[in-house]
């Protein structure tokens, strides 16, 4: 993911199904780790987009 960082990407998510944990890198932020979250927002980089993660866990 520090590559993506580094070449300008400003929003990025991996997800971890078997732990139902999530990274969120922002740009120029450290991680932030979530757990059994049910969905992810784009945030102000795709304001309206919503990923519902409870078909995923």
């Amino acid at each position: 993911m520090k590559e993506y960082m580094d070449n300008g990407v400003k929003l990025g998510w991996l997800l971890a199904p078997k732990t139902q944990r999530v990274a969120i890198y922002r740009y120029q932020q450290e991680a932030e780790i979530l757990e059994s979250s049910k969905e992810l927002s784009g945030e102000e980089i795709l304001p309206k987009f919503v990923l519902n993660l409870e078909s995923i866990w």
